[in-house]
């Protein structure tokens, strides 16, 4: 962890309101950049992510709300909306990921908010967005990966189609919801004024579905499901080896002959069958079991030294265990090591991009219990002693 924050946001003051991950992700992506994010849990059991996750001590709290305060406040009672409102009145950014109109119900409008704070920036994540005919649906990451494209491409043409083992449409929607942030406060620093960024889960999942439309909308042409493969991009594959498997890419015409001088079979290279990408494309298959047969025969570091001896990109397929035991990751700190009261430390990934002169970190872990920060926080932000927080807390606001 770092002893103190070197990051470029530091000053920065965000008030996160959202829960699960959609919105929390993006506050996770501010703190560790710098920001102060106080998070808004309501009283008791507090935001759901802190239960998710495998095992007795679920774990995935540990990163999402690392770099965090946690404050307690019911924002279905007017008192804890109106705590709400004081914080945000001071804040830079607002970030919520409830559905569509339960600001405007909570009476916390973002547009009041703005009245009162022209300043601030309000990122509202949800899965259709806020306007149009499925705004006000129920919207979940999984929801908007399928509607977005992502769902129907992924995986085995005969199979039904699959899913990432990670929640990809939520951190896409709050990564490019911190885009947005950032961009915004930018506008702000020019011109002094705030205003509401709009992320979609959907939305941010089609951006990244490459030329998915204009394919179809130009020549008629549907991506479908190609397993491990993009079609006509060959060799780029997960080959099998004596103990494991391997990922090489050698599409490109310069590559794919250094790949063949690996195999021992330079004369690869210059069969028409595979002398150029198109045409490696339009055998694929074949030239994939050209490469599978040369693998097989070898172990994952045999395969790796001679594809490293030969510039070819090529990499094993990590898993955690991979992550902690490699080289790489340590030489630059990849993984870092937070405070844990249950197992003394927690590993995990550490704050990326890098930054040479304002460095990202891990400041603090997360909060453990619900409102640990009340004090802390309403005290210096709203000046509440310790009476009024008692009173607060008796009629549950807190």
């Amino acid at each position: 962890m770092q002893s103190k924050n070197t990051g470029p946001l530091k000053g920065l003051k965000v008030v996160e309101m959202g829960q699960l991950i959609a919105g929390p992700f993006c506050g996770q992506l501010l703190g560790d950049m710098g920001a102060e994010v106080i998070k808004v849990e309501p009283p008791g059991a507090g935001d759901p992510m802190r239960v998710w996750g495998r095992g007795e001590v679920p774990l995935w709290w540990e990163v999402i709300a690392r770099n965090k305060l946690s404050v307690s406040a019911d924002l279905r009672k007017p008192d804890g909306q109106e705590l709400a409102r004081r914080l945000i009145a001071k804040a830079d950014v607002l970030i919520e990921n409830f559905r569509p109109g339960a600001l405007e119900r909570w009476n916390l409008d973002p547009q009041a908010l703005l009245a009162a704070n022209p300043g601030l920036v309000v990122l509202r994540v949800s899965g259709y967005g806020q306007s149009g005919p499925y705004a006000q649906r129920t919207g979940f990451g999984g929801i908007g990966e399928a509607m977005g494209g992502w769902r129907y491409v992924v995986g085995e043409p005969d199979r039904p189609p699959s899913r990432m083992g990670v929640s990809i449409g939520d951190t896409l929607a709050a990564t490019y919801g911190c885009l947005g942030v950032l961009a915004a406060l930018r506008h702000r620093d020019q011109t002094g004024q705030g205003q509401i960024v709009d992320s979609a889960i959907y939305e941010a999942v089609l951006q990244v579905m490459e030329s998915l439309v204009p394919d179809y909308s130009v020549m008629g042409y549907v991506r479908e499901r190609s397993g491990s493969i993009l079609p006509g991009l060959a060799p780029s594959n997960v080959y099998p080896c004596s103990d494991g498997e391997y990922l090489i890419g050698a599409n490109q015409d310069a590559i794919f002959g250094r790949l063949c001088a690996a195999m021992q079979r330079p004369g690869l290279a210059a069969d028409a069958r595979y002398a150029t990408h198109t045409a490696r494309g339009s055998h694929q298959a074949e030239l994939d079991e050209i490469i599978a047969a040369w693998t097989r025969t070898r172990t994952v570091d045999e395969v790796e030294a001679l594809c490293v001896a030969h510039a070819i990109p090529a990499g094993k397929v990590y898993r955690a265990p991979e992550m902690l035991a490699d080289a790489h990751f340590a030489a630059r700190e990849a993984i870092v090591e937070v405070p844990h009261p249950a197992f003394g430390s927690v590993k995990m990934q550490n704050a990326f991009p890098k930054l040479s002169a304002t460095p990202s970190g891990v400041r603090r872990p997360a909060p453990r219990e619900v409102g640990q920060d009340n004090a802390e926080v309403y005290g210096r932000e709203l000046g509440l002693g310790t009476e009024e927080l008692e009173t607060l807390k008796a009629a549950g606001v807190i």
